[in-house]
C-alpha cells in the first residue's frame, strides 16, 4: 500500500479508538516517524495532508530540513547528547526525550541565542527498565521544578517507551502509569499548561491502547512507511 493509503487506515484506527473511549480524535496527533526513511517519503505523507514527523537523528534531520525547510514540523525523539542541544534547539519544534537537566539548561541556553521558545516533553522511564532512556518516575518532580526556572523551554508533558512485552495487559498498565504521573505533576503546576498536558505514548504495535490511557500523541513510523531501510 502506498503512504497515502497508510496514513489514512492509521487515522481511521486513531478515530476508532478514540471514538471507543469516549474521546475527540482531534485531540490525538500523530508523528509520523521518518527515521531512515528518504525525503521523498515525507514529501509522499505531506502530499497526502499529513505534515508532523519524528526523526531520532540529528544529522539525518538536519539533511532533511535543508530539504522540506518549514512547510512541516519536526518532533525529536531519539536520545539527545548535550553537545547536540544547539542543532537540537534549531532544528525541533519539540524535543520529546528530555531526560536531565544538563539537556535542558543547555538547550535554554542556545534558545536564548535564537530568541526562541522550545516545547518539550520529558522522558520517563516508566517501566524501570534498564534498557531504555528516561528519568525513573519518581525523580521527575525534582527535574521539572528545576525546569521551571528555565524562560525558554516550555515543558508540555510526558513521554515513555514502556518494555518490550507481548502482554497488552503489561503495556496497558505502563501507560496508567505514565498518566497517573502525569496527574500527580499537573497538580503540582509543573507543566507550562496544567490544563493540558500532553502524552506521547504509544508505537505502531500499541498505539490503540495507548489512546484509550489518554495518550495526546503517538508515534507510528513502519505502519506508515514501511520497514527502515537498514543501515549502509
Amino acid at each position: 500500500m502506498s503512504i497515502s493509503n497508510n496514513l489514512l487506515e492509521i487515522k481511521k484506527k486513531i478515530h476508532k479508538a478514540a471514538e471507543s473511549c469516549g474521546r475527540d480524535p482531534q485531540t490525538i496527533k500523530l508523528v509520523a516517524v521518518s527515521k531512515r526513511h528518504s525525503t521523498a517519503s515525507i514529501k509522499e505523507a505531506m502530499t497526502a495532508g499529513h505534515f508532523l514527523f519524528g526523526e531520532n537523528y540529528i544529522q539525518e534531520a538536519a539533511k532533511k530540513r535543508e530539504v522540506i525547510n518549514d512547510k512541516a514540523q519536526f518532533h525529536f525523539i531519539g536520545h539527545v547528547q548535550s553537545n547536540k542541544a544547539k542543532q537540537a534547539a534549531e532544528l525541533f519544534s519539540m524535543v520529546e526525550t528530555v531526560d536531565r537537566y544538563k539537556l535542558a539548561r543547555a538547550l535554554n541556553n542556545h534558545l536564548n541565542q535564537l530568541n526562541k521558545k522550545l516545547d518539550i516533553l520529558v522522558q520517563v522511564n516508566i517501566g524501570k527498565d534498564p534498557h531504555k532512556s528516561g528519568i525513573m518516575p519518581e525523580e521527575t518532580t525534582e527535574l521539572l521544578e528545576r525546569i521551571t526556572s528555565l524562560p525558554n523551554i516550555r515543558p508540555l508533558g510526558l513521554m515513555t517507551i514502556p518494555p518490550l512485552s507481548k502482554e497488552k495487559e503489561d503495556i496497558r498498565l505502563h501507560f496508567k502509569n505514565l498518566y497517573c504521573l502525569a496527574e500527580d505533576l499537573a497538580h503540582k503546576k509543573l507543566f507550562f499548561d496544567n490544563s493540558s498536558v500532553e502524552l506521547s505514548m504509544g508505537m505502531t504495535q500499541d498505539f490503540t491502547i495507548a489512546i484509550e490511557e489518554g495518550a495526546t500523541i503517538i508515534r507510528v513510523g513502519t505502519a506508515i512507511f514501511g520497514e527502515r531501510p537498514t543501515l549502509a
